[in-house]
């Protein structure tokens, strides 16, 4: 019933506001800094699906300086916009035993200083330096556990290496030696990032429980249980650290913050219509992205959400259709449609102000099977990984596809820019750029 109130009173609220062309809700405010800006004024339906150009002509310019600082974007989630303009000429590979089903999961590349970690279809965890030499490789399964192949999420804090997985285990390494300090069974299998804060790091599992750990001995200090699916998305799940609070998503959409210190519930915000609540296993969210008193996320239900940090209430909410993590940079917001088109929406207003077609090179028969992976935005150009193994580089100042690099046949992964390197993860082998 709860639920049937909270949706009746946004739906007054939206039906309530002038979508005109007098309400400049779909345009663009005059506080951004853009080239060209004499961009047409035109309402966007929201029913309208965005597969069109929209101010194809409008030129953006980014003038903020690039982010160098690694903890703020773990906690965050928000890349921003790096120092990078590489040739994409040299390449090099470090190789693993090929993962079964790879274009299931998100896999992410652990960093620790010129060193990379990484799991292979067995669940052991491998330590490269930056030349592609093993330093280590370690394996904490049984021989049944191995056939299971599991899935390992990483984390680390610069001395110890969190692991978990989905066969329900969670372990810590040291990062030098490799060595097992102590490891932990849950009761059900993880299914999300993993975040380190001060002596504790935090995991979701798929029971949709946000679990906080001890770092010292692997102990559960506080749990926050949300409503439970019976059916789940395969999609890994999302959270965010700001200050001494953090908020995470569940795989029912929604999205709950918490106070770390004493695991408290500070407020808990359901973003689906019951309809959608029980298809739980279609619905599809980004990563959560922070930045400044809002976070920021969307969803393969046509949806973008800003919502403020401390209430927990909607700042506004557009139609765009992406699963995959936005990217906040000054006052705009990048995200790529699952269609193929590049979005770009003023993070404060949800005006969009250029839609930009990246597809447009695949052919038409083929582009409808293939969907966007994820991307990073460099100095010059936006870097875009997609389902059948491609890098599509695109201009940032027009959004026009420059060129394509060919990495793969199938599913790469969302690409990581580390020490002036790019790094792409394919089924059995991570991929080196400069």
């Amino acid at each position: 019933m709860n639920r049937f109130i909270f949706f009746l009173i946004l739906f007054n609220f939206f039906t309530g506001c002038s979508f005109n062309s007098n309400s400049e809700f779909w345009t663009a405010s005059k506080d951004i800094n853009l080239e060209n800006a004499n961009y047409k004024k035109i309402l966007l339906k929201k029913e309208i699906t965005l597969d069109k150009d929209f101010n194809p002509n409008l030129k953006i310019k980014l003038n903020s300086k690039f982010n160098k600082n690694l903890f703020d974007y773990l906690q965050s989630n928000n890349y921003g916009r790096i120092d990078y303009d590489g040739e994409l000429k040299k390449i090099s590979r470090y190789r693993f035993s090929k993962i079964d089903n790879f274009h299931k999961y998100e896999p992410e590349i652990s960093f620790f200083k010129d060193d990379i970690i990484f799991f292979d279809n067995k669940g052991s965890i491998l330590k490269f330096d930056n030349k592609s030499k093993l330093i280590w490789k370690k394996n904490f399964y049984s021989k049944s556990e191995k056939k299971l192949n599991p899935i390992l999420q990483f984390s680390n804090n610069e001395n110890f290496l969190i692991v978990a997985d989905n066969i329900a285990k969670s372990y810590m390494l040291d990062l030098k030696s490799g060595n097992l300090i102590w490891s932990k069974s849950n009761l059900a299998p993880f299914n999300s990032q993993i975040k380190i804060y001060k002596d504790k790091f935090f995991v979701v599992d798929f029971s949709n429980t946000l679990r906080c750990f001890s770092l010292k001995d692997g102990s559960e200090l506080w749990n926050i249980r949300t409503e439970n699916s019976l059916i789940r998305s395969p999609k890994k799940l999302s959270m965010v650290i700001v200050e001494d609070n953090i908020y995470f998503n569940n795989s029912l959409g929604d999205i709950t913050a918490v106070n770390i210190n004493e695991g408290q519930l500070l407020w808990q915000l359901p973003t689906q219509s019951s309809l959608v609540y029980q298809s739980a296993f279609s619905l599809e969210t980004s990563d959560l992205v922070a930045d400044n008193n809002s976070i920021y996320f969307s969803n393969n239900k046509n949806q973008i959400f800003s919502i403020d940090l401390k209430t927990g209430t909607f700042n506004w909410e557009t139609n765009v259709n992406s699963n995959i993590r936005p990217t906040i940079i000054e006052n705009l917001l990048f995200t790529v449609s699952l269609e193929g088109y590049l979005i770009v929406i003023q993070k404060n207003s949800g005006n969009i102000i250029r839609i930009t077609d990246v597809f447009d090179n695949f052919k038409s028969k083929k582009r409808s099977k293939i969907l966007p992976v994820g991307f990073v935005i460099g100095v010059k150009n936006i870097y875009l990984s997609t389902s059948n193994g491609r890098l599509l580089i695109i201009d940032i100042a027009t959004g026009k596809t420059k060129s394509t690099l060919k990495v793969d046949n199938e599913k790469i992964s969302r690409p990581l820019i580390i020490n002036n390197n790019l790094f792409i993860i394919k089924d059995n082998a991570i991929v080196k750029l400069n």
